[in-house]
């Protein structure tokens, strides 16, 4: 499998995680937020929580960014519905794994306060978790939890994507 999404709420470590585990495994990793239409991010930035129809064309965009991206591709995205992920697998035309970055609210409360100069506020956090779906059985792609160390975290993710 080439075409893999690291989801989770905001402040989980797409980036970070996805980025780094990108380099391990000679990918490419592309940052999801980039792809938001700028209505999306002053949206978000006033602390207003995205709609399904606000959200569609992101979540478009990023699984053509998967389908055209040569090469395997982690894309961080928030993916959090089961619903947003279809849309992604739609517009890849492939196979897409999902990776999600689990984490306690409090513990990623705690992320969200020390990170500066993103444009999701703290207040929309519970927005996010409300409305998280957890992958089902089957759907491709494995949760890990974030309250360990960076490095194991990333070497967890390696050896899956290693061996997918």
């Amino acid at each position: 499998m080439r075409a893999f999404v690291v989801m989770g709420v905001a402040g989980c470590g797409k980036s970070t995680v996805g980025a780094a585990v990108a380099r391990r495994i000679g990918a490419t990793y592309i940052d999801g937020d980039d792809l938001h239409p700028p209505a999306n991010i002053a949206k978000m930035s006033a602390g207003q929580p995205l709609t399904d129809a606000d959200r569609a064309p992101w979540l478009h965009a990023v699984g053509e960014e998967l389908r055209d991206h040569p090469g395997r591709t982690l894309i961080g995205c928030s993916a959090l519905r089961r619903a947003y992920r279809d849309i992604i697998r739609d517009a890849a035309r492939e196979p897409v794994g999902f990776l999600h970055l689990s984490g306690s609210r409090a513990l990623i409360e705690t992320r969200m306060k020390a990170r500066k100069g993103h444009f999701m506020p703290l207040s929309l956090l519970d927005s996010q978790f409300a409305t998280l779906e957890p992958l089902q059985d089957d759907e491709i792609g494995l949760t890990v939890d974030i309250d360990r160390p960076f490095s194991a975290l990333v070497r967890v993710l390696e050896a899956a994507l290693r061996s997918a």
